[in-house]
């Protein structure tokens, strides 16, 4: 069997509004601000968005059958996030980018049936994702 991989790397900042307690979903977005409300962003001012990934990546993860590991890395701390592509993903959204442990479909879901959302996470890694200075490193690694 031929395994193909195809990987993209995301830059990102901490946010002190960051809760991370969204119980099916997690956001990374372009915007530099968030709310006291979004209980699912992780990570803002991010170099890129879904409209912004790159064709190759964009085709494999497209693929009937592509497995999606997302590394969210916040200095030494890091976590994994299993989820599934789709044929019907359509990456086309400008500034928001969320994984979902559901099926759910629009134009910012990266990913479907996720094995974890924000809240989630580690909550050593979330403490880091709430400082505004910190640097998010989040590598998408798509398995076809």
């Amino acid at each position: 069997m031929n395994t193909e991989t195809v990987t993209e790397t995301i830059f990102a900042r901490g946010h002190r509004n960051v809760k991370a307690t969204h119980k099916s979903t997690f956001e990374i977005t372009k915007e530099d601000s968030l709310s006291s409300n979004g209980d699912c962003v992780i990570a803002v001012s991010a170099d890129r968005a879904p409209a912004d990934l790159n064709p190759e990546f964009k085709r494999a993860l497209c693929r009937k059958g592509s497995v999606l590991t997302i590394l969210i890395e916040a200095g030494e701390i890091a976590e994994v996030v299993k989820a599934l592509g789709s044929p019907h993903l359509i990456l086309s959204h400008p500034s928001e980018m969320v994984a979902r442990k559901s099926s759910y479909i629009s134009d910012r879901t990266l990913a479907v049936k996720a094995d974890k959302a924000a809240r989630e996470l580690s909550r050593k890694l979330v403490e880091r994702l709430r400082n505004p200075s910190q640097e998010v490193k989040i590598t998408l690694t798509v398995r076809v």
